[in-house]
């Protein structure tokens, strides 16, 4: 049986042990913080990750735990709607769109692979520095002194991964796009129906919020995920980006002339107990993921923009992808042949999210819209919006079965 050890037990290295291991591999997941917490904020599970989850057999606790999102709204500063972008399965998709706590959704795949794959599945404290390998395995190496043994090694390591470093000796720095972003997430009153993606603004100012708790959404209420963006040319800390810093409170000003149906969005911020502040980076596609037995996955592999909350949901695909591969070809070729299939997509997928991907429709509004008293559709067309949704499905892979609306969501 073929031995595959992955570095990381992020939701692409957790999701990736579930996939090999239904299609009959051995997995060993190493992960290189002594304590796995449930940290982070909100992030969205795209419809066709979301349908490789419930292939899983995660689908009912993923129904209890995540928002299923009706649809993403995009607004201008003033509260006009500029579209509404319908996200559910009544909209023509296989599987919903889910909204979630990163944490929860990370502690759910952890809880699936120690109850499939065993207790001892995630051995943690073990954070991966290099690689060896010859024709036959691979050692991989701990900074603790240890060292383990493979038959292939798939690097889930993240932003900062250690394993893309080796493959890629060469690379340069982080790409930074100019925006800070900080995020936090609050208990409230539901708001609206209480299913609502909604992102406003535009590139130089955004603000994006959205539901991530379903059991709070059926007791009336609301965790309610927000993201701050600001353009700044001089941010702190990019190199050594951490999405668990904690940001300071000055942006806000930057937002208090939004006005927004449902919500006042200073208030909201004001009332979050814990900020944390991030700046918008990724990297430049590579070549190649594969250096013999060891390849990547996940944003080792392709970090990208938060735009179009595609990151977690790529993972997830690669996860799938690289299952399917690797049972017709268990080794090195397999490698390949994943590689073949992923990195053309995802590379696309980060060069489109950096020109702001979906979110340019928030462009094309602020470029035109001068004041609250001005009409959307006497300035932009619903067929310029739905070419812009519908060109960026295109090239992320989740494609309606049945046609959606312009404007209004279903």
């Amino acid at each position: 049986m073929t031995r595959i050890a992955i570095a990381g037990a992020g939701i692409g290295g957790l999701t990736a042990a579930l996939c090999l291991h239904e299609r009959g591999f051995s997995v060993q997941v190493y992960e290189a913080v002594d304590d796995i917490s449930p940290l982070g904020v909100g992030i969205n599970v795209m419809p066709h990750a979301s349908a490789i989850l419930r292939e899983l057999g995660l689908a009912d606790v993923l129904d209890a735990t995540a928002i299923q999102t009706r649809c993403i709204e995009y607004r201008t500063r003033y509260g006009h709607l500029i579209q509404s972008d319908p996200r559910n399965m009544a909209a023509g998709f296989e599987a919903p769109q889910y909204s979630v706590h990163r944490g929860e959704l990370q502690f759910l795949l952890l809880d699936a692979v120690k109850e499939r794959l065993g207790k001892n599945a995630v051995v943690t404290g073990k954070k991966v520095t290099r690689f060896a390998q010859d024709e036959s395995r691979v050692t991989v190496h701990f900074a603790d002194g240890d060292n383990a043994e493979c038959d292939l090694l798939i690097g889930t390591d993240g932003l900062h991964s250690a394993i893309r470093a080796q493959i890629h000796p060469d690379e340069g720095p982080l790409h930074y796009e100019g925006t800070m972003m900080w995020r936090g997430a609050v208990a409230t009153d539901m708001i609206g129906d209480g299913r609502t993606m909604m992102i406003a603004g535009d590139h130089n100012v955004k603000f994006v919020t959205y539901p991530i708790s379903e059991q709070a959404r059926r007791q009336g209420k609301a965790l309610t995920n927000w993201v701050a963006e600001l353009r700044r040319d001089q941010p702190r800390h990019v190199q050594d980006a951490d999405w668990t810093r904690q940001g300071t409170r000055e942006f806000i000003e930057a937002f208090r002339e939004f006005a927004l149906e449902d919500m006042n969005v200073v208030a909201l911020m004001d009332a979050t107990e814990q900020v944390t502040e991030f700046p918008m980076v990724d990297r430049d596609p590579v070549d190649f993921w594969t250096a013999g037995r060891v390849t990547l996955l996940g944003d080792a592999a392709h970090p990208m923009y938060p735009i179009g909350a595609n990151g977690a949901s790529q993972a997830i695909i690669d996860a799938r992808t690289l299952s399917d591969v690797l049972v017709q070809q268990p080794g090195p070729e397999g490698l390949l042949g994943y590689e073949e299939l992923r990195c053309p997509v995802t590379s696309k997928l980060v060069l489109t999210n950096r020109r702001s991907g979906p979110e340019r429709v928030l462009d094309i509004a602020a470029a035109r819209v001068t004041g609250p008293n001005d009409r959307i559709e006497d300035l932009i067309s619903a067929e310029e919006l739905e070419e812009v949704a519908a060109g960026y499905r295109e090239v992320a892979g989740f494609r309606k079965k049945a046609s959606g609306s312009g404007r209004e969501g279903q």
